[in-house]
């Protein structure tokens, strides 16, 4: 029976980013950004079976709950992001795979001048750009940057988390969402009273966790978050659209002041190459931009990325010409390294797992009290949950 090790072994010689298992279908693969069917269709059963080794025990129980479970596993030694879900076809997982190591800013192919953004002492830096376009890499890339370089506290929180790290220089805590934390937000409290230097919050989605985002990085702390979007002015008004038209000038202000960079990326195939490689707009925060970003005129920052590039900004055409002027590229290897070469991962606490989060009370409003039958055709019916046949039978008999 075909195993996830093997297909996952199978994915990464391929080159591929990602790894489609679907019950009754064959495997699709993403590669270069393309997808691609293989082989023959999957068997419900071995899918079911991939899908419940991987999420293991509690993973499954919490599964079986929520019908969608998101974990991080190393599987024949490839470190994978899965998410496990269920269709009309039955059990499926979508695996993204990951680089064994640890990335840095050289092995990615960026630009070297990226590494000055993990040189702050504080400040807010936000890697923006699509789905899939390696904004999780690049976050890593540059906290290794502080890893191998500077005695830091650094705190992570992470859904799922994606790289282990190996504290060099620095102390490094990785808290998983779901599992060693119950939300983003509650990590982001824990995290502000634990002394960290540098805070990574894995990605940015609802108002709370970004008030509590731009609060940590306007008292005092580096952050490294992420956020989707298809250029930096977007990214940025995307963060205040988030909140309520009332706070938007308050919300305006604090990242005018907290904000030091935007990086908007997205990955292009270079057929010379034979991988996909990041073309990166860079926003580094002037006094023109702050206060564009003040006044909310964020048409204007094309013209402040046009006259940054002396203080690090990049637009999109001018990394593009850096890019084709570059003769060396980092080309990272298609053979999986193997359960002997995992990296170390955290064995837990031992601790019973989360409680599962409660639904958010209902804000719908309660029914209206029965009252008697008002003239004309308008029935009033009591007895809101009785079963349809029941109404009807009521209905006709009145």
């Amino acid at each position: 029976m075909t195993t996830l090790a093997q297909l996952v072994e199978s994915a990464y010689a391929a080159g591929a980013s990602d790894l489609h298992i679907e019950s009754g279908l064959p495997v699709a693969v993403r590669v270069d950004g393309g997808l691609a069917i293989e082989g023959a269709p999957l068997p419900p059963a071995a899918v079911k079976a991939m899908a419940r080794s991987a999420a293991g025990a509690e993973g499954w129980n919490r599964f079986l709950q929520t019908r969608s479970l998101d974990l991080s596993r190393t599987v024949a030694g490839v470190r994978c992001r899965i998410n496990v879900l269920q269709s009309r076809r039955g059990v499926g997982l979508a695996v993204r795979l990951l680089r064994t190591q640890v990335p840095t800013i050289d092995r990615l192919n960026l630009h070297p001048s990226l590494k000055k953004l993990s040189a702050g002492a504080h400040g807010l830096v936000l890697v923006s750009g699509p789905t899939g376009s390696g904004k999780s890499s690049t976050i890593a890339a540059l906290v290794q940057e502080i890893n191998l370089t500077r005695a830091r506290h650094i705190v992570t929180l992470e859904q799922p988390v994606e790289f282990w790290m190996k504290p060099q220089r620095s102390l490094i805590r990785q808290r998983e969402v779901g599992t060693d934390t119950p939300s983003f937000q509650q990590g982001l409290i824990d995290a502000l009273r634990e002394d960290p230097d540098v805070v990574v919050v894995g990605e940015m989605r609802r108002p709370e966790t970004m008030r509590l985002t731009l609060d940590a990085a306007e008292t005092g702390h580096l952050v490294f978050s992420t956020i989707h979007s298809s250029s930096c002015a977007e990214a940025i008004g995307r963060v205040i659209a988030s909140f309520s038209p009332e706070a938007r000038a308050g919300v305006r202000a604090q990242l005018a002041d907290c904000l030091t960079a935007v990086v908007c990326q997205r990955l292009v195939y270079r057929a010379d190459l034979g991988i996909r490689v990041p073309e990166c707009e860079v926003l580094r925060m002037n006094r023109a931009a702050r206060a564009t970003v003040r006044k909310e005129t964020l048409a204007h920052l094309a013209t402040v990325l046009e006259t940054g590039g002396d203080e690090g900004s990049w637009t999109l055409d001018r990394y593009r010409r850096w890019l084709d002027g570059r003769e060396h590229f980092h080309i990272p290897s298609r053979t999986a390294p193997g359960p002997a070469e995992a990296p170390e991962e955290g064995t837990g606490s031992g601790l019973p797992p989360l409680a599962a989060a409660q639904p958010a009370p209902s804000t719908a409003a309660p029914p209206a009290p029965a009252g008697p039958p008002a003239e004309g055709d308008v029935f009033v019916l009591d007895g809101a949950g009785d079963p349809l046949g029941t109404v009807l039978t009521e209905l006709l008999s009145g």
